[in-house]
């Protein structure tokens, strides 16, 4: 029958060793560190790519327009309008007319089955170029999550692999440690009695 003693390496023993103290302090600060420092990690990452999703996105939208369109071309007919449940993105041409009364036509990006005639969400640079729309609150809000997530994770990996490096180092430390009590007792034991 096995009987457990709780806590054995943080009392006063003639079989503790120093890799047995090493090794409990160590299991505390990997619990403090799993348990206050990954999740401090992640919050600090997400909080810092949130910030700086924010500012992107409003400078994008500082320099870029969105215009609404009228699809002249169609977006290809053989191409499939669904992949994964998400709908694709087609470049076709568009016209669009702006404040000026001048009439521009350049080529986009329209949602899948567009048709002629049909009204698009253009966005444009300052050079009039199309451009991806910038990003919303929620593509901001993922991607912080993302990288707080992220950086959680990365820490308690990091954390847990630095854990297994000194369990590792403390059990070659501690089997050494045995084999030097075992060298200065061992003769003492199997000594052949004549």
């Amino acid at each position: 029958m096995r009987t457990r003693v709780r806590g054995w390496r943080w009392r006063r023993s003639a079989l503790r060793r120093r890799s047995d103290v090493v090794e409990a302090w160590t299991v505390l600060v990997v619990a403090v560190l799993l348990m206050v420092g990954a999740p401090l990690a992640g919050a600090t990452a997400g909080r810092w790519a949130h910030d700086d999703a924010r500012a992107v996105a409003a400078a994008q939208r500082a320099e870029r327009h969105h215009v609404r369109a009228e699809a002249v071309g169609a977006a290809p007919d053989m191409l499939p309008t669904v992949q994964s449940g998400r709908r694709h993105a087609y470049r076709a041409t568009v016209r669009w007319t702006d404040p000026a009364g001048e009439v521009h036509t350049t080529r986009a990006r329209v949602p899948a089955g567009t048709r002629r005639g049909d009204t698009v969400d253009v966005w444009l640079d300052s050079r009039g170029r199309t451009v991806p729309p910038p990003p919303n609150r929620g593509d901001v809000r993922r991607h912080s999550l993302a990288v707080g997530t992220y950086a959680a994770v990365g820490t308690a990996a990091l954390v847990l692999l630095g854990h297994a490096v000194v369990r590792r180092v403390a059990l070659g430390r501690r089997l050494a440690e045995w084999e030097r009590a075992w060298a200065r007792t061992g003769p003492e034991w199997t000594r052949r009695r004549a």
